[in-house]
């Protein structure tokens, strides 16, 4: 087994494949793979076959083949579209592509083949309003939402048909939002029914339970992200968990740190925890497979620097820098089987 880092540079049109080394977390360079179009966000095929890739430069989707021994190998299939794409994931089955685009206010659903071609005609090709930012299906497949920062903010419900792909408005089509929260981006507790969501412009993180009947999120708390006296410019972007539910991490940018904070294991309620100061405007970041180690990028800085997690207290601890390339947009760790 290996474990690999995917890290997009857009501007390079490339992503760049790292190696990681499990003992230390420290990165080494594998290969750098050439992915014409402005590359951006990455999604992942459930059974790891291949990467999804949203395309911002030549706008459109594609799909790119995942190989044990090299990381990436071929363009399976590439989609044109008008408008770009901010965020792409596979539904739990790997049947559907789903994605958000944030200027046009529009979520698509795309049918991918068994070969991981992706099929032309959207499914489903969804207008709601400007801002939409992110969407993937709940450990169900069963629900997905749709957040929007200002000024819509607000978070769309919608359940899922893995068998047609279609996403349909639940019966409360809308979850409650804080006035100027900015729902951006959220991810799933892996054991409880808790969703968190990154709020752009109001620099908070929520915690909503969610009805696993209904689909139906109740908003439960909201917490800043900001250390108390900061009166700078922020907002929010990207927010992970570690693979234990024990630690959640939301980046500011502008005060260019990740905020970190603690989830009780019964409750799935937030603590603050602290903030690592990190790469100049950290828009993205990822966690690795095992849950030990975080990777922030920084736009600021077209660079990348590694964090070992400590499991105890949540807080991250340095491990080296490293240059990428320009304007650094996904990262995305994998665990793959080299069959050595």
């Amino acid at each position: 087994m290996v474990t690999r880092l995917f890290c997009v540079q857009e501007d390079d049109d490339r992503i760049t494949i790292f190696e990681l080394d499990g003992d230390t977390g420290k990165l080494a360079v594998e290969r750098e793979f050439d992915m014409p179009g402005g590359p951006a966000p990455l999604g992942v095929d459930p059974q790891q076959r291949w990467l999804l890739v949203g395309l911002r430069g030549q706008t459109g989707l594609a799909t790119v083949a995942l190989d044990a021994q090299q990381g990436l190998g071929e363009v399976i299939s590439k989609i044109e579209l008008p408008i770009d794409a901010c965020y792409v994931s596979a539904d739990r089955t790997g049947r559907f592509a789903l994605s958000a685009y944030y200027h046009a206010g529009v979520c698509t659903v795309h049918r991918i083949g068994d070969d991981g071609v992706l099929e032309s005609e959207a499914v489903q090709w969804l207008e709601t309003t400007p801002h939409a930012h992110c969407i993937h299906t709940d450990a169900s497949n069963r629900f997905a939402y749709l957040p929007h920062t200002v000024p819509a903010n607000t978070i769309l419900q919608y359940a899922f048909d893995a068998d047609t792909g279609r996403l349909t408005p639940l019966v409360t089509p809308r979850a409650p939002v804080e006035q100027g929260a900015g729902p951006r981006h959220y991810c799933y507790h892996p054991d409880l029914y808790r969703v968190y969501f990154s709020n752009e412009n109001g620099s908070s993180v929520s915690s909503y339970a969610m009805d696993p009947d209904t689909g139906d999120l109740d908003l439960l708390q909201t917490l800043s992200t900001l250390p108390e006296g900061f009166g700078g410019d922020n907002t929010c972007a990207q927010i992970h968990m570690t693979p234990n539910g024990r630690w959640l991490y939301v980046s500011n940018r502008g005060h260019d740190s990740l905020a970190i904070f603690g989830i009780a294991a019964d409750t799935g309620m937030l603590t603050s925890a602290g903030h690592q100061a990190t790469e100049p405007t950290p828009r993205v970041f990822g966690i690795e497979p095992s849950g030990r180690y975080l990777y922030a990028t920084g736009l600021g800085s077209d660079r990348m620097t590694g964090y070992a997690i400590d499991d105890a207290d949540g807080q991250l601890h340095e491990i080296e820098s490293y240059g990428l390339g320009r304007t650094p947009m996904w990262v995305l760790g994998l665990e793959m089987d080299t069959g050595a």
